[in-house]
């Protein structure tokens, strides 16, 4: 079973970039996008059944802002876009999607670099995040969670850690919530297969960080221990234009 999450950095701006042809020849059998920064009603029909997918989205209420989708090849066993948390429920940037044999969460995690209030909205995100995935967990199925997590975890995960101390996406308190949620039983599923640095998933592009290869590591897939024995394969794919953001792919047995 092959998964693929990109942030998208604007649907319809991937989409004149050549989104369609990416995903034909990817033939995954689950895509999650996020930041689609659209509304219900700008959702076409082409949009809406992508090659040939089921879709399920979730949209914030500010226009041009935020927002996820998740496409499945598979009719799922229940979707919905809410957790019963006022902090998870706003701004569109979740969809849970239960499979046959797993919760998938396509989640497009809040950046903190508006300033500090937004650094606790984001923490208060996570911890509420975390509390949700163990839920599912306890119902007797494993989770896979897909996404712009908007933290590098450590320093091999950005290429000048030193200088982004105190940014947000580095901060301690950030990446200490990434290190819990690891030792709560999910893995980081990259790192399963890639040590070393260098290996990134976004790059500014004001500065054309990325033909430099001076980016950070904050998109990943994780799975929580009870699928850890099916994971086969996890990769970046850093060639894929369309976004600030590259794809990233988990394949399962």
């Amino acid at each position: 079973m092959k998964l693929l999450s990109w942030n998208v950095n604007g649907l319809r701006a991937a989409w004149k970039k050549g989104l369609l042809d990416f995903l034909g020849a990817e033939a995954a059998d689950v895509v999650c996008v996020q930041e689609t920064k659209l509304q219900a009603e700008q959702v076409t029909d082409e949009m809406r059944a992508l090659l040939g997918y089921r879709s399920y989205w979730s949209f914030a209420e500010r226009k041009g802002y935020s927002g996820v989708a998740t496409y499945v090849t598979a009719e799922p066993v229940a979707v919905s876009t809410l957790c019963d948390s006022p902090v998870l429920d706003c701004e569109g940037r979740l969809v849970h999607t239960e499979l046959s044999d797993f919760h998938l969460l396509n989640v497009y995690f809040p950046n903190g670099g508006m300033g500090p209030e937004r650094v606790q909205h984001k923490l208060a995100f996570y911890e509420a995040f975390l509390g949700f995935t163990e839920s599912l967990r306890k119902r007797g199925k494993g989770v896979v969670v897909c996404g712009d997590v908007n933290t590098a975890h450590t320093e091999r995960d950005l290429a000048r850690p030193q200088e982004n101390e105190r940014t947000s996406g580095f901060l301690p308190a950030e990446r200490e919530w990434v290190a819990r949620f690891i030792a709560a039983g999910y893995h980081d599923t990259f790192r399963i297969f890639t040590g070393e640095p260098g290996h990134y998933t976004w790059w500014d592009l004001k500065s054309g960080a990325r033909a430099r290869n001076i980016g950070w590591r904050i998109d990943y897939f994780f799975v929580s221990d009870e699928l850890r024995g099916r994971v086969r394969g996890a990769a970046i794919l850093p060639h894929v234009p369309g976004s600030d953001h590259c794809p990233i792919t988990l394949t399962l047995a």
